[in-house]
């Protein structure tokens, strides 16, 4: 009988090592799921990420024209955008983006409008009255076209994104068609904020903005403004 008892005792030791055993394994299991880093978001998943993107891709593309156009200023404008490169992709990290994912800046597409249905001419009963004299045709104002001739005041850029540039320093712009000392005006048409600020340095882009003037007009947690209107008033 006693030597029953030991057997029994035995083996109640041997399931109570194997069911922690297992107990343990499962735990780990589920702890190496849970600690699994999430997939990065890419920039069609997520505004940020492509605003992130954005701002990575006209950064790239700048010094990618640095480099096929030096000058005396080139090598101290890519040693800073280079910095600032790293800089976005330190966020895209932080923001759960891919790192290194960019794009370029694009206009945005303006909806086609429908097609109006043509309206039968109406019979007149009045006598067709004599053609007046034309008159000659007055000239158009200078057309939205978004290059340094735009005239003060007027709006230029359209269609363009808004992002930042990455740079520190006091509000500026940057700009790939203005020249540095023009004054643009930045609103966020969807927050109703605006900023004016000075082209301080040339970009890949039709205006991005640095980190502090980006700040004035952005909306939370978003690095790229979609519906933006930039006016040239100085």
């Amino acid at each position: 009988m006693s030597r029953r008892r030991t057997l029994g005792t035995k083996k109640k030791i041997a399931l109570l090592v194997s069911a922690a055993t297992v107990a343990g394994g499962g735990a780990f299991v589920m702890a190496s799921t849970s600690n699994a880093a999430p997939t990065p978001k890419s920039a069609s998943e997520s505004t940020v990420c492509l605003g992130l993107a954005t701002a990575l891709g006209n950064n790239q593309k700048f010094i990618a024209d640095q480099r096929a156009n030096p000058d005396a200023q080139s090598e101290a404008r890519i040693a800073n955008r280079e910095a600032v490169v790293a800089e976005i992709e330190r966020k895209q990290e932080a923001s759960g983006c891919a790192v290194g994912e960019s794009a370029q800046d694009s206009q945005t597409a303006q909806p086609s409008q429908p097609a109006q249905p043509t309206q039968p001419p109406v019979a007149s009963a009045q006598p067709s009255q004599p053609a007046e004299p034309s008159q000659p045709a007055e000239s158009a104002p200078a057309g939205d076209v978004g290059d340094g001739a735009a005239a003060s005041g007027q709006q230029v850029c359209n269609g363009s994104t808004v992002t930042l540039s990455g740079e520190g320093g006091a509000p500026a712009a940057s700009s790939n068609q203005f020249p540095a000392g023009t004054k643009l005006k930045v609103t966020n048409l969807d927050n109703d904020k605006s900023t004016t600020v000075e082209v301080t340095s040339v970009s890949g882009s039709c205006a991005l903005l640095n980190n502090a003037a980006f700040e004035q007009v952005r909306e939370p947690g978003k690095f790229l403004i979609r519906r933006a209107l930039i006016e040239k008033v100085g």
